[in-house]
């Protein structure tokens, strides 16, 4: 190999590299492990040779990179001569979680409830049997209280069935008027199925004050129910039992499938169920130390699952928690 010839052609083949990709042939035919240049390199065996070939090999990078720096700033000017972006177009989207469905329902309910001046309270998951049970007035061989409903971390501790305690706790901590709302995780030893899982969320509310009565509760919910699943919905209260109010109502609204006039969906009942209500009871002012010859209140507890299944329509609830995306992208 002649270095002259070699240096004399490489330089020529540089000079006529006309764009970036040109020059990046030029120095892979010239300084690529298979070159010339690099094959006798490798077979050096003098100082002198060595020295010689090695200043070509210098000479013959600085010439290719001044080259491809003249290269890039002819291609940069040309971009800016003849590209233009317009910055009016929108951007690229991309893609973006939202809140899950439970969770937008949970804040739509704080919101209407704090519309209604009404505070947000968050309870204990973990509580004791004294305020899961017995200040709930819930009698000794009440279900409830077995260990095949609920889950016993000890004989005295339990995660909680309800968000009920956060009513005990709260008024145990204030004097009248009391009104709040608690939203939360709750736990029981469910089968799971269509309607029941172990863990599921609900919504508990108790106003006490003087004078109120079952007509402030059920146009509380009928306020509620109307909010949530629309005005064109009726709503209906029946009697029913629950340990911590007396009276206790049911609270109903009319079928979204059939509009009250009977199917499947309501049994054909033309109402679907949503959660139970009522007065509380005064056992557990006295409880708590309020006086129930002064002072009255109602209480109510929903599941938030429930709330979407109806509102939506959504066969299973288990669904909720499938994490598939082709449901909960929907909401």
């Amino acid at each position: 190999m002649d270095p002259e010839t070699l240096e004399k052609d490489a330089l020529a083949a540089v000079a006529a590299a006309s764009s970036l990709d040109d020059i990046d042939r030029v120095r892979v035919e010239f300084l690529g492990r298979k070159s010339a240049l690099k094959l006798a390199l490798r077979e050096v065996r003098d100082r002198e040779t060595g020295m010689t070939l090695n200043a070509l090999r210098e000479r013959l990078e600085t010439a290719i990179d001044a080259r491809e720096n003249d290269l890039r700033r002819v291609e940069l000017d040309r971009q800016v001569s003849e590209e233009r972006v317009d910055v009016t177009m929108p951007g690229t989207p991309f893609p973006r979680g939202h809140l899950h469905l439970i969770t937008q329902i949970r804040r739509e309910v704080e919101d209407i409830f704090l519309g209604l001046g009404y505070t947000v309270v968050d309870g204990r998951e973990v509580e004791t049997t004294h305020y899961n049970f017995d200040g709930l007035n819930f009698p000794q061989g009440h279900p409830t209280r077995s260990p095949l409903h609920t889950l016993f971390l000890d004989q005295q501790t339990v995660l909680r069935t309800e968000t009920s305690p956060s009513q005990i706790r709260t008024m145990e901590a204030q004097e009248p008027p009391v009104y709040i709302v608690s939203l939360g995780r709750c736990y029981r030893r469910d089968t799971p199925d269509a309607t029941h899982t172990p863990t599921f969320h609900q919504v508990e509310g108790l106003a006490v004050d003087e004078g109120i009565s079952l007509a402030d509760l059920e146009g509380t919910l009928d306020y509620l129910l109307k909010t949530l699943f629309g005005e064109e919905r009726r709503t209906q209260f029946t009697t029913n039992y629950f340990p911590f109010t007396e009276p206790s109502i049911e609270a109903r609204v009319s079928c979204h499938i059939c509009d009250g006039s009977g199917c499947p969906v309501c049994r054909h009942s033309g109402w679907i169920e949503v959660g139970g209500a009522g007065m509380v009871d005064p056992n557990l002012f006295e409880f708590v130390g309020y006086d129930p010859e002064r002072y009255t209140g109602f209480a109510f507890g929903w599941g938030l699952e429930r709330i979407a299944v109806l509102r939506h329509g959504i066969p299973d609830l288990r669904e909720l928690w499938r994490n598939d995306p082709r449901l909960l992208r929907q909401f």
